[in-house]
């Protein structure tokens, strides 16, 4: 059984995603910690659960939910997993932040490319993998089937869905990766968003303004 640990992170008050099972092994998704306060809670966090952390995983690359990978990286000793698509946001990162008064140094690229129908596997739990662009090309959801939940990042909110205005964002891909890959999954599906509240499958597909 996967248990979810939300943590609210940095000024755009991302959702940064850590993961473990019964076996205490855990990835982290969208690892946003930026000041020190929240890499130590993080850290804490993780030691005091007594959890192994084996994956560092980004649902995409946009600068609110990389701007904690080189910390994870250094101080576990892991290497960056996602979509190969998205690089060339990293790429640009320090410019991006400096838009926004962020100071960042130039973010590590994936060592690894994850795309649709590769399997993320820690302890005894496994997570599938499914493309969704539209919000940046590389977005992708991680999701369980059988305890009936999926980490989609910036792609859909509760009663929104993400913003399309950004560089290699697109309006109507997004909402084909949303009607066309997510609702088939089923109304009782759990949606964990990169920002705000949960919401499920069922009720953006009777609510959503949007869709």
């Amino acid at each position: 059984m996967i248990t979810i640990k939300t943590f609210v992170f940095n000024t755009f008050q991302e959702n940064t995603y850590l993961l473990f099972d019964e076996t205490n092994e855990a990835v982290l998704i969208d690892a946003g910690c930026y000041s020190q306060q929240e890499r130590d809670k993080l850290s804490t966090f993780i030691e005091e659960k007594n959890l192994t952390l084996k994956k560092l995983l980004n649902t995409h690359s946009h600068i609110d939910h990389i701007l904690g990978n080189q910390f994870i990286i250094e101080n576990f000793n892991l290497d960056l997993e996602s979509n190969k698509d998205d690089e060339f946001l990293i790429k640009r990162a320090k410019d991006q932040g400096a838009a926004f008064g962020i100071s960042i140094d130039s973010p590590p690229l994936p060592k690894k490319h994850i795309t649709e129908g590769d399997k993320i596997k820690f302890g005894n739990s496994v997570l599938e993998i499914i493309h969704t662009p539209g919000h940046s090309p590389g977005s992708i959801v991680f999701y369980n089937k059988n305890e009936k939940f999926m980490i989609v990042g910036d792609v859909l909110f509760n009663q929104s869905i993400g913003r399309t205005d950004l560089p290699g964002g697109d309006y109507d891909t997004l909402l084909n990766s949303i009607t066309n890959k997510l609702f088939p999954l089923g109304d009782d599906m759990e949606v964990y968003c990169g920002h705000g509240p949960n919401t499920t499958i069922g009720q953006e597909r009777i609510s959503n303004p949007f869709l």
